[in-house]
């Protein structure tokens, strides 16, 4: 049984972590020194901004605004990029810090995902892709570990 408030829930959350998933990925990109690695974060990026386009669409169908990250979690993980940065600006500690944002990010998606069974194919869809795209952005940066 499909059920509207799963699948705004789901949605929002889906759109909460593409935000915050954006935000990580910003706070780090001025300070990567591998073109490669570069080119790797902003395809993530990109793909991540065309999820959220999808997601708004669903969105605006269910005339909801959306959901934007917790300010604490946002808050907590800028100070631990840039105080980690501050002490090791490598591509390594890069890699070391978007690799435990995508590992939270699949965490959190995989529990909203569960925890909102009730939402739509299309909901569902959009966050497994989601959860997809943080996999595969943390398998492609280990090499920089």
């Amino acid at each position: 049984m499909m059920d509207g408030s799963d699948t705004i829930k789901l949605l929002r959350e889906c759109d909460a972590g593409i935000k915050m998933g954006v935000a990580s990925i910003d706070d780090v990109l001025d300070h990567v020194h591998d073109s490669k690695l570069r080119q790797r974060l902003t395809e993530c990026k990109n793909a991540h901004d065309g999820l959220k386009e999808e997601i708004q669409t669903l969105l605006d169908q269910y005339q909801d605004e959306g959901k934007g990250p917790d300010p604490m979690a946002k808050g907590m993980s800028w100070i631990k990029t840039n105080m980690k940065l501050a002490m090791d600006g490598s591509d390594s500690a890069i890699a070391d810090l978007m690799t435990d944002s995508c590992n939270m990010g699949v965490k959190s998606l995989n529990r909203y995902l569960n925890q909102y069974k009730a939402a739509d194919a299309k909901a569902k869809d959009l966050a497994r892709r989601l959860i997809g795209l943080e996999e595969g952005l943390a398998v492609d940066i280990r090499c920089y570990l």
